[in-house]
């Protein structure tokens, strides 16, 4: 079984729904979606916001969801702060509500569902905003204390009939903040105040498994959208039937299959080996500033075959990309590097495959495809790598580190800038050929399956049926 399956598997238990797409948004490129809004609200004292999310970034500015606005005095939004979900509103200059959830909502291997809904005719202040976080309703005002809105009073979103929507992106004074997040599912319910049962449920054999439902029937009134993402040349579809949003910086390779229903693999952030590095493109892109930095991946394998792409974006001095296994990633980053991965380094444009010698030559645009086979007879487990197409070489793996778990690494470890481009089977890149694996996940530029052997994509589907 796998040591990492990663974010919801909802996809494993046999849900009856499949989220078809995701849009990643990538907040060095302030990617956004936008529309006027111009007409008044279905009924301005309810409202109910909803999306998945699937972390890219910790930090604390680059997590909004929703954002609407006339101007400075009149906005709403809703954010991930670090790890918090917060809900803000001004009228007329004043705060009207803020809620804060504080729970850890940092896993970048997880997707997850944020419900926030508003309903100011309630009685109790404390039942006007309701956050739920996974089907489950969240503690609010554990550390900021909270405002909650007057009775009956009008929601900043519905407070006047001209207002901004916002997906992917805040507005205080101005737009200050982009999202850095994959986006799926993302709902706004004008008039209604729904609970997180109309946007996902429980499932039956695992109850603690939260996973989507069809939301298409939902009433979503005369403000309300719809945006599953779909149409990869128009990612601001309103598949309500409403006026579409604009699309901002985003483009056809911002469309993914990495959903709520088949998580995919991506590049952790959470690693930290011995350096400094950036990722960027829904955590596929990676950039070392030199001194062994570099990361590992968010899934862990152990047996079934699996492939992955990786695109040389800066042959600089040193470089790494291949294997390890999840138990030895302490080591990298101290010297011990590449005695602890089973992979390809590079010198300056010198390709050197692991320890058995095979050397070639290296150049931007370079896309090196990893076949993992954990499948065979003992001692006989191999990692395949082969050059733009062709084979490059194979290394049997040692019977040593069978049992162990294997992810997907890359790193630096010279004085100057090294950079990959990792497609685990949404590739940040547009492809020349898009291949498919055999159970059709993912979107590769080379043929995962060799020599009649079929190898897989890093997904929840793959790994419910091989056991990863």
């Amino acid at each position: 079984m796998p040591l990492i399956l990663s974010g919801n598997v909802a996809s494993a238990l046999g849900t009856g729904y499949d989220v078809a797409n995701s849009c990643m948004f990538n907040n060095g490129s302030s990617d956004y979606l936008n529309k006027s809004v111009g007409g008044n609200s279905t009924l301005n004292t309810k409202g109910t916001w909803s999306t998945w999310i699937k972390k890219s970034n910790t930090g604390s500015s680059k997590g909004p969801l929703f954002s609407g606005y006339a101007d400075a005095s009149n906005r709403v939004y809703l954010v991930i702060n670090s790890d918090a979900v917060v809900v803000f509103g001004k009228v007329g200059g004043t705060v009207r509500y803020t809620a804060q959830v504080d729970q850890n909502n940092r896993d970048p291997s997880a997707w997850m569902n944020i419900v926030v809904a508003i309903d100011t005719t309630q009685g109790t202040d404390t039942n006007r905003i309701k956050i739920y976080i996974n089907g489950t309703i969240g503690t609010i005002g554990s550390t900021n204390t909270p405002v909650y809105p007057v009775q009956n009073s009008a929601i900043p979103y519905a407070a006047t009939s001209s207002y901004n929507n916002l997906v992917g992106a805040l507005y205080s004074t101005s737009l200050s903040q982009y999202s850095d997040n994959y986006l799926a599912e993302t709902v706004f319910i004008d008039g209604l105040a729904l609970d997180a049962t109309s946007f996902g449920e429980f499932d039956s054999d695992s109850p603690r498994i939260w996973k989507p439902i069809d939301v298409s029937g939902l009433t979503f009134g005369n403000n309300g959208f719809y945006l599953d993402y779909e149409d990869s040349s128009n990612l601001g579809n309103d598949a309500n039937g409403g006026t579409d949003f604009t699309v901002n910086n985003l483009t056809a390779t911002h469309q993914t299959t990495d959903t709520p229903t088949n998580n995919f693999c991506t590049l952790s952030p959470l690693f930290n080996l011995e350096g400094s590095y950036t990722l960027t493109e829904g955590n596929l892109k990676f950039l070392g500033t030199g001194g062994n930095d570099g990361t590992g991946s968010t899934f862990a394998v152990s047996s079934g075959r699996w492939y992955w792409e990786c695109e040389f974006d800066i042959v600089a001095n040193t470089g790494w990309a291949g294997f390890s296994t999840a138990e030895n990633m302490a080591n990298l980053g101290t010297g011990n590097a590449l005695s602890t991965m089973v992979g390809i380094t590079y010198f300056g444009n010198s390709i050197n495959w692991d320890t058995s010698g095979t050397s070639g030559t290296a150049s931007d645009g370079d896309i090196y495809g990893f076949y993992l086979d954990l499948e065979a007879s003992s001692g006989s487990w191999t990692l395949k790598i082969y050059q733009n197409g062709s084979s490059f070489a194979t290394e049997t793996i040692e019977s040593a580190r069978e049992g162990e778990h294997f992810m997907p690494i890359v790193g630096d470890a010279s004085s100057s800038d090294s950079g990959f481009n990792a497609n685990f089977g949404n590739p940040i890149v547009a492809l020349s050929s898009a291949v498919a694996d055999a159970n059709g996940y993912g979107s590769f530029e080379y043929n995962p399956t060799i020599g009649g052997v079929n190898y897989y994509a890093l997904c929840t589907k793959n790994l419910a049926e091989f056991g990863g």
